[in-house]
């Protein structure tokens, strides 16, 4: 009998298929005493074990490339923490096994994680997938993961670890469902980059029974459990009017009536640029910066390393636009040479540009790279900080940015509610504002973007995070200056509508979204965008916003 359940569509598109669950985490290992004499030994298998680990998750990360490595190399760091190891060797001294010893050291960081203001808890997930691989090794068993299957199939697992989201076979793996994470969890940026359909944070998910055959929407969150033949025959014919759009859009974002909207990526590193290209990016709207400081998280790179890496992707877009972010350090992304190690609430911390201004230096050294990698290149640089608070914060960015000699557009993010209040304040320094919706809803709502029991409250649909959104829109209208969004909020083409009619001026995504969002404003005029912004924004709730949006553009 066909049921139908419903969680958070994070990537488009439709799959059907058979149910294959994740494999199981390893078990507790016993908690046997070893004798004094073999503790030296002991050691020595654990740390052969982390390495191992970090080992065979860079190795991950360098065949995935893009989003994917920088994720993977953070991991590979967590593995060889020397805190934690030290804890480890510590617990082998007086008697524990070397798996029994990284599996309660990892508990114990485990546990601090957890607590610390609910931010860092998203990284959970991550730091027990780490703990698994070593205590797998250890015991010489099967490591967690991707089940082996011959033929495609629908996966479903707790919560999916950035290093089997990464190396997802597309053609085996047809879409997937998860019962934790949110919308902008790493397992969804990732199901994004890859472009296969998936649905987070659905409970009761791992009850659905090994073999059954489920339809995944990965655009509005449905899973049809046993789908009818006439469910999957109406699913199947979407999904091929979807292609076939898909086909028949190229070139630059517009909306059918001709109002130009830029279509960018969001990019991690030159690994990303190809797939920007073939997309058909009109520049990038985000090329985060961090992988390069994430390499060594005991030092800065130097200005020659972040030349070499920053002309690589300049290069890429002659006479495009490409929108470079300073350093965003902090929080979810600790570096030891530049973030507090004991705050209580990283999250409301020193993050981002505040973390920059406290190391001048840091931030002097990016933005001369950055000057340095543009020269003599015909493409358009724009320079933005993360975590601007207020018009203090972006005149101290403008002001490092020109005594950087940088010939470049500076900006500001709006990641904080009051940048979107006061956007016309903040335009009086910088040349643009980009609206970065998966902080903007963390802050605005008080919910963790990793933590999946908060979803709802991620939605990028919700009528406060949209009015926002139009706030900042106006702002920079009435400056005379551009506010584009290169949130994850961008990706959704129906969302993108939206977005459109409430003032934005460009969109920024990772580049397999780039075709859906110009199919779906090749579709519509700017005066029907702007009535279902109007739409989305009298609704109470997210789902009514889109339920709302999506009446307006389809004519009911």
């Amino acid at each position: 009998m066909e049921t139908t359940l419903r969680g958070v569509g994070v990537s488009h598109g439709v799959a059907i298929g058979e149910v294959r669950h994740m494999g199981t985490a390893v078990l507790e290992p016993p908690a046997k005493q070893i004798p004094a004499e073999e503790a030296e030994r002991e050691q020595g298998r654990a740390r052969q074990a982390v390495e191992a680990v970090a080992a065979d998750l860079i190795a991950r990360g360098n065949l995935a490339g893009g989003e994917a490595q920088a994720v993977l190399e953070a991991q590979a760091l967590m593995a060889q923490d020397p805190e934690l190891i030290a804890d480890v060797e510590r617990r082998i001294v007086v008697g524990s096994s070397a798996e029994r010893a990284v599996y309660d050291a990892f508990a114990s960081y485990r546990a601090l994680l957890a607590g610390a203001g609910e931010y860092l808890a998203g990284r959970v997930a991550d730091l027990d997938d780490v703990r698994n691989r070593i205590v797998a090794r250890l015991l010489g068993v099967p490591m967690p993961g991707v089940p082996d299957s011959d033929e495609p199939y629908v996966l479903i697992a707790r919560d999916l670890a950035p290093a089997d989201t990464a190396l997802l076979d597309p053609s085996l793996v047809l879409g997937f469902v998860t019962e934790e994470g949110g919308p902008t969890s790493h397992s969804a940026i990732l199901a994004r980059a890859l472009g296969v359909p998936a649905v987070v944070a659905l409970p009761g998910a791992g009850e659905i029974t090994e073999g059954t055959v489920v339809a995944v929407d990965g655009s509005t969150g449905e899973v049809f459990v046993d789908p009818s033949a006439g469910k999957r025959a109406v699913m199947e014919a979407a999904a091929a009017e979807r292609r076939a759009a898909l086909s028949a859009s190229t070139g630059p974002g517009a909306t059918s009536d001709g109002h130009k909207v830029p279509l960018l990526a969001n990019i991690g590193g030159p690994g990303d640029v190809p797939a920007a290209v073939e997309a058909g990016a009109e520049g990038v709207g985000l090329f985060r910066t961090e992988f390069l400081f994430l390499d060594d998280s005991a030092e800065a790179p130097s200005q020659e390393k972040q030349i070499v890496a920053y002309r690589q992707v300049l290069e890429a877009f002659p006479e495009g636009r490409v929108v470079v972010r300073v350093l965003d350090a902090g929080a979810d992304k600790p570096l030891a040479f530049l973030t507090p190690a004991d705050e209580p609430n990283p999250a409301l911390g020193v993050r981002g540009l505040r973390s920059l201004l406290e190391h001048p230096e840091v931030l002097r050294t990016q933005l001369t790279a950055l000057a340095k990698a543009a020269e003599g290149l015909p493409v358009y640089l724009e320079v933005m900080a993360p975590m601007v608070a207020d018009r203090v914060d972006a005149k101290a960015f403008a002001d490092a940015c020109r005594a950087a000699g940088l010939r470049a557009k500076f900006g500001a993010m709006v990641e904080i509610p009051s940048a979107a209040l006061r956007a016309r304040s903040i335009l009086q320094e910088v040349e643009f504002l980009s609206l970065g919706t998966n902080d903007l809803a963390q802050y605005t709502f008080a919910a963790d973007r990793q933590v999946g029991a908060v979803a709802r409250l991620q939605d990028p649909w919700q009528p406060a995070l949209l009015d926002l959104v139009a706030l900042s829109a106006e702002g920079a209208k009435a400056e005379g200056k551009s506010c584009g969004v290169c949130g994850e909020a961008a990706s959704d083409p129906l969302l993108a509508c939206v977005l459109t009619g409430l003032g934005v001026t460009s969109l920024s995504m990772g580049a397999a979204s780039i075709p859906y969002v110009r199919a779906a404003l090749a579709t519509y005029t700017l005066a029907q965008c702007e009535r279902a912004a109007s739409a989305a924004r009298a609704a109470d709730t997210a789902e009514d916003a889109r339920s709302a949006a999506r009446a307006v553009l389809s004519g009911e």
